[in-house]
């Protein structure tokens, strides 16, 4: 009988097909890199399989906006980069929602060359300052307004760090996962580094978004994705990633491993993905409470009015239920 039952079994395994997998496309907001890597780990190592989801990533770079391609509806997530866009999405009347955010601090950083007079936060609104476009007119401001830097001071960042190498009196802007590794490489010393979280700018970074009617058409696939995607990160951080990296690298082969390595040492080194109520809640946490504050913040530094409705920008839905928070290493 039992022998029966095995081959019956076997059979309908044959003739009825199994549930296909819903199809769901992700756009990043550049190239391949770490600081992608737990999309790519829940892609390589079959969790986003095992939510039922077949997931496609589309890298960005220079000439590719994901997030276009979200508000048009040709995509169904996209990767943003702050809640300045998210909340912006509001002003503009968008209808884009942030539903995760992967990383608790942004890793926007400020850099400066060692003893050279601009060891300390403090001694930066000196310096002049290498900073690009979006930067300028995001948390620049806030720089400006909380600590005194000034507009007068800065030089724009084309992406080339021979100028910042060049001037000791200088500072530039970057990731802390990736411009102190090139930094390095280019000029031969370790520049300092100052964290734009550590010093209290609060937005999150490395959301993921998607449109709001995707959220009330199918929220179950909205769910299945952010705790797959979660726990993808969890997986990168803390697990095996050698699989995720290697389609880093085959989407993007300037990266090294070198490079890779480094970014996800700083990745964990400065809490950047799990720190803060990721502790608690898991990856992906967000708060009202931090977002009222950072809103505030940016209405202070005047990007935003006092009285858009910035909650519109995010919802806590599919967030902050703990997932994944087990796979952390005691």
């Amino acid at each position: 009988m039992m022998r029966f039952l095995t081959a019956l079994c076997a059979f309908l395994a044959l003739i009825v097909p199994a549930r296909a997998l819903d199809k769901v496309s992700f756009g990043t907001n550049w190239r391949a890199e770490a600081e992608h890597g737990g999309f790519y780990q829940a892609l390589a190592d079959g969790t986003y399989a095992k939510y039922g989801l077949d997931v496609t990533i589309l890298q960005g770079g220079p000439q590719i906006n994901n997030r276009l391609l979200l508000a048009a509806g040709r995509i169904d997530f996209d990767m943003g980069a702050n809640m300045i866009q998210a909340f912006d999405s509001v002003a503009q009347n968008v209808p884009i929602v942030a539903v995760a955010s992967m990383f608790q601090k942004d890793p926007f950083i400020l850099m400066s060359h060692p003893n050279a007079g601009y060891d300390h936060f403090t001694d930066l609104p000196r310096a002049t300052a290498f900073v690009g476009n979006d930067a300028f007119v995001t948390v620049y401001q806030w720089l400006k307004q909380t600590y005194g830097f000034s507009e007068d001071k800065v030089k724009i960042y084309t992406f080339n760090s021979a100028p910042f190498i060049a001037d000791k009196n200088s500072i530039q802007q970057g990731y802390v996962t990736s411009e102190p590794y090139a930094i390095a490489h280019q000029a031969g010393f370790k520049p300092n580094v100052f964290l734009a979280a550590d010093f209290g700018y609060q937005s999150y970074s490395t959301t993921i978004e998607t449109r709001r009617d995707l959220i009330d058409k199918n929220p179950d696939l909205v769910r299945r994705f952010v705790e797959a995607s979660i726990i993808g990160w969890y997986h990168y951080l803390y697990g095996d990633n050698a699989k995720a990296n290697a389609l880093i690298r085959a989407d993007n082969p300037d990266i090294t491993e070198d490079q890779l390595a480094y970014s996800i040492a700083a990745l964990r080194k400065y809490g950047i993905a799990d720190s803060g109520d990721a502790l608690k809640l898991g990856i992906g946490a967000m708060t009202d409470a931090r977002m009222k504050a950072f809103f505030a913040q940016m209405v202070a530094a005047k990007l935003f009015k006092p009285d858009l409705d910035y909650k519109r920008a995010y919802t806590l839905a599919f967030v902050d239920h703990g997932v994944g928070v087990g796979l952390r290493p005691k």
